[in-house]
């Protein structure tokens, strides 16, 4: 009997392994997965984007699916893995994505006020007394949240432009140091949970529109440079024509006139965007140059000598204008 089912269990495998491929018309209908970053929940985000995929679906002539997951890098590995063939990522977790997990961008977000950046922010209770100079004296009274690690504006933007020039690093600075998303983030610093958390400026507008009362309770007391916006990414195998008619999609989504256009623009306006237009050469360039910046005082601090020529010469490589061009050239 035992010998029976296991000549059985070894027939039924190899049968599974010999199952007909699928054909085109068959890959042409498979849902395509659509990550959406993790900055806000998926029960707030979820509602917001339904009707853009619904649009894109229609468009393409074939399901797509939202994709939630708890965190930046989790989106990330998922596209690496084929578990989300495109979404939408913000820019630092766009340029991991790219080096990672075979992505490209077909688009860049524009604002509902028609700029295509926001600005990281610290958040203090309002009223609590609480300011920069409270913040940077790093005597551990005060209780901080970052963002998560992958986020542009949540971490690497206060570490690069606030904490790292300065020499601070938050765990020797605070008395408790906390990831977490920026509505958490509102959230905790509105209730007193939090003395002071990082958030931007789009999460603020989300919280105002989501809790006013939450949202009133808090108030900015640092801000960023201005922060390249988020991404359309696609994994680059995708099939270059249906990669072209996504691409297309959401660089003519709210254009034009009459009540469909208006619908659309409706749409972004709910999730506080303008449109979406190409995302030049050079778009992620300000990421790159955060992250190079933080690496070379990372490299200063340790003082290794091979380590600091290393980041000098991939700050410098960034922060070099090109030579003009000759005339006539």
């Amino acid at each position: 009997m035992i010998r029976r089912l296991i000549v059985l269990a070894a027939v039924l495998v190899l049968a599974a392994g010999c199952s007909p491929p699928k054909t085109k018309a068959e890959q042409e209908q498979e849902p395509l997965n659509f990550s959406i970053l993790s900055a806000e929940s998926q029960k707030s985000l979820g509602p917001l984007w339904q009707p853009l995929l619904d649009d894109l679906s229609k468009a393409i002539d074939r399901p797509v699916k939202a994709f939630f997951a708890s965190n930046y890098t989790s989106l990330i590995e998922a596209m690496r893995f084929n578990q989300v063939q495109l979404g939408w990522f913000s820019a630092l977790p766009a340029l991991e994505a790219i080096r990672r997990a075979d992505g490209e961008v077909l688009g860049r977000v524009v604002g509902d006020t028609g700029v295509d950046s926001y600005t990281s922010v610290l958040i203090v209770r309002k009223a609590s007394g609480i300011t920069l100079d409270d913040v940077l004296k790093c005597d551990k009274r005060l209780s901080f949240g970052l963002g998560d690690a992958k986020s542009t504006s949540g971490t690497l933007a206060p570490m690069a432009y606030l904490f790292i020039p300065r020499g601070i690093n938050p765990s020797d600075c605070f008395k408790a140091v906390r990831s977490a998303s920026h509505e958490s983030n509102v959230w905790g610093v509105s209730k007193g949970v939090l003395d002071v958390a990082t958030n931007n400026s789009v999460g603020l507008l989300f919280a105002r529109r989501d809790n006013a009362v939450i949202a009133e309770n808090v108030e900015v007391i640092w801000e960023s440079p201005p922060l390249p916006e988020s991404a359309i990414v696609a994994r680059k195998d995708m099939d270059p024509a249906l990669k072209a008619k996504i691409a297309a999609f959401f660089l003519a989504y709210g254009t034009g006139e009459g009540p469909e256009a208006d619908r659309q623009r409706k749409v972004m306006k709910g999730l506080t965007y303008g449109g979406f237009k190409v995302a030049g050469a050079d778009y992620l360039d300000p990421i790159r140059k955060m992250e190079a910046s933080t690496a070379l005082v990372e490299a200063k601090r340790g003082r290794d000598k091979a380590k600091i020529a290393a980041a000098q010469a991939e700050f410098d490589a960034l922060n070099t204008p090109p030579p003009p061009a000759r005339p006539g050239s």
